[in-house]
């Protein structure tokens, strides 16, 4: 009798006990430091002492949070301990979005949440159903996990708090869906993270719009404050990657040039604080770099800026991943000066009659924007290729409102070839091209083709498929080397569109570069037209097989 009155004693302490502890994690912070337990690097119970940085970020109640950030340093586990407190504490259901539902949300769970659970006996407690993988219920709170490539994954659920994890690689227009979630919601927020890309893109954008905090601190030699910055805060001890004295590397103050040792940073980090750049904005930005972390040597930093020297996609990598800052790849892009010589001293024409081969590309969208190109085509050139045997004169470019617009352009122009956008307008895009048979062809940009290959579909079908990137590598080249005119009264339009794609590099499964074109907050229907204007020059010129096009009927 006795023991079990002391039994319940005991039980009872620990409840009250429990529950006055739980009337005291007011803040996100103090729950990720009461109830999350980490694995490696730093096992055991939360800490901020590693990633000083994040505090702030966990307690930060703006409608809209944004991080654009280097790679590792921790965003993503604020974003989960932010989840978690608001299923706990506030019961709140949360949306948390990736860039794609697989592979990306089945690897979040196994390599995020699950984890999370099993080193923390208060969520596996907090949570009753964890077997569907998008779906995971706390009580009445749920945890829904999605990916943006298909907008109907984002529609129908009501919760109060979204994670956007990742902004850069998702489908940029099914965002806004997911924002919408939050619509009658009293309480509410968004958390965007992610390593950012080019300018005005994903997060960039996001970031921009914010107070763009940097991370700032004291400096342990002259007491000023400041942040690490690349180049002015790291000397490199050598000019070789591979040479052991890389390994000397080390950071200094940007102010009095003092070394700074990388395993003091637990000290000289820990009070310090974020400073906005713009203090008028709504939305809270936060920004930090690789030089910061207690986990990444300077000298493994240094070995990778190094190799970024020869290798667009450890360049690529370095800034996105290593300074989380955007960053075009020099020839990644059109540029100002390359239109400038490109420019000829003729003016856009309506029509043409000189019997020249003549191609049209149009690009389908609210508008209809087009690009028509005679081509002279050197037949000294020692190649076989077409399009590089080729010149482009420009003769006009422009946007019509309907499709039936385009058919006076290719009687006017007297067009040998026209290759049309597929998609959207599929059904309007047919007709055109059975009004031309054997003339038009629609076009889609698909994957498992490879260079320059046109894979042709039966006739009836007047469609063709390509690689976008290597078609898009071969028509904004043109650019750059001055193998296109342009009309002396190019539209700015135009040219913007033209600038607006970047090529994005990275490594594929073998190691090596491969790249694929975005674009920021500028339109690129005239970049696209301009590619199909290309393809329809292959196609105009009838080359056949020896020119690597397949399918020809």
């Amino acid at each position: 009798m006795l023991v079990m009155s002391h039994q319940l004693i005991n039980m009872l302490s620990e409840r009250i006990a429990s529950g006055l502890k739980r009337k005291t994690i007011t803040s996100c912070s103090r729950w990720a430091e009461n109830y999350r337990v980490m694995g490696k690097p730093y096992p055991g119970k939360w800490t901020f002492d590693h990633h000083p940085w994040v505090r702030e970020m966990h307690d930060c109640d703006d409608n809209i949070i944004v991080g654009q950030k280097a790679a590792q340093m921790g965003f993503t586990e604020v974003a989960l301990n932010k989840v978690f407190y608001e299923i706990d504490v506030n019961a709140t259901s949360c949306l948390y979005i990736l860039p794609a539902s697989t592979p990306d949300a089945k690897d979040f769970s196994s390599a995020r949440f699950d984890p999370a659970l099993e080193l923390s006996s208060h969520l596996q407690n907090l949570f009753s159903d964890v077997k569907n993988v998008g779906h995971k219920r706390a009580g009445s709170a749920n945890l829904f996990i999605r990916g943006t490539r298909s907008p109907n994954h984002l529609k129908s659920l009501p919760v109060g708090f979204i994670v956007a994890d990742e902004l850069d690689e998702m489908v940029q227009k099914h965002l806004a869906l997911a924002s919408e979630r939050l619509s009658g919601q009293v309480e509410k927020q968004e958390f965007k993270i992610s390593t950012p890309t080019i300018d005005d893109f994903g997060i960039n954008a996001e970031y921009r719009r914010s107070t763009q905090d940097h991370f700032f601190f004291k400096c342990p030699r002259c007491s000023r404050l400041i942040e690490l910055i690349f180049p002015e805060c790291m000397v490199i001890t050598s000019d070789d990657p591979d040479d052991i004295k890389i390994k000397g590397t080390y950071i200094v103050c940007s102010k009095c040039k003092g070394r700074l040792e990388h395993e003091d940073k637990i000290n000289f980090l820990k009070n310090g604080i974020w400073v906005p750049a713009k203090t008028d904005k709504m939305i809270r930005g936060f920004h930090i770099n690789q030089m910061y972390s207690m986990s990444i040597e300077p000298y493994e930093l240094a070995r990778l800026y190094l190799t970024a020297q020869t290798n667009p996609s450890d360049e690529q990598e370095f800034f996105n991943s290593k300074l989380g800052l955007t960053h075009v790849v020099e020839g990644a892009s059109v540029t100002d000066s390359e239109l400038v010589k490109c420019q000829g001293s003729h003016k856009k024409t309506t029509r043409d009659t000189s019997g020249s081969l003549i191609t049209m590309g149009v690009d389908v969208g609210k508008f209809l924007h087009f690009e028509i190109c005679k081509w002279h085509i050197d037949t000294t050139k020692q190649t076989s290729d077409i399009n590089i045997m080729s010149t482009a004169i420009i003769l006009n470019e422009g946007k019509v409102s309907h499709f039936e617009e385009l058919d006076l352009l290719m009687r006017d122009f007297n067009i040998t070839f026209c290759v049309i956008d597929a998609n959207p307008e599929r059904r309007k895009a047919l007709e055109f091209a059975q009004r031309f048979w054997g003339s038009v062809r629609l076009c889609f940009y698909t994957s498992g083709l490879s260079g320059k290959a046109i894979k042709i579909h039966p006739e009836h079908e007047h469609t063709i498929s390509v690689d976008r990137t290597s078609w898009l590598d071969l028509s904004l080249a043109r650019f750059m080397r001055t193998a296109i005119k342009l009309p002396v009264d190019t539209s700015f339009e135009y040219k913007a569109h033209i600038k607006s794609l970047v090529r994005i590099y990275s490594k594929d499964a073998s190691g090596n570069p491969v790249g694929k074109y975005t674009k920021g907050n500028v339109a690129d229907h005239f970049a696209h037209a301009r590619n199909y204007c290309e393809i329809a020059l292959s196609l105009g010129a009838n080359l056949g097989a020896s020119h690597n096009i397949e399918g020809v009927l």
